[in-house]
């Protein structure tokens, strides 16, 4: 049984890049989960242990459990990414 999409954006007070994150997302309507890694290493760590990085934006999208992450504040990856999410999750 297939659910909705989630996102989770992984950002930080004062990143320019995560505030067009942000802003992207809410003109569309889209919820999603911000996890503020502020003063937070133990997140950046998190980050690292997942994707070898420890910098923001990284947004991840998923249903069902799967997550695919975008690494970059690329507003084009991000919408091909959430289609391609909404069309796995409508399969």
């Amino acid at each position: 049984m297939s659910t909705s999409k989630k996102v989770v954006l992984w950002s930080k007070e004062g990143c320019h890049f995560c505030g067009e994150i942000k802003a992207y997302l809410n003109e569309r309507n889209q919820p999603f989960e911000n996890i503020e890694v502020q003063g937070n290493d133990v997140l950046r760590d998190v980050l690292e242990a997942k994707y070898g990085i420890r910098h923001v934006p990284v947004i991840e999208v998923g249903s069902d459990g799967k997550y695919e992450a975008l690494l970059e504040a690329d507003l084009d990856k991000l919408a091909q990414l959430l289609q391609k999410v909404d069309e796995t999750a409508t399969v």
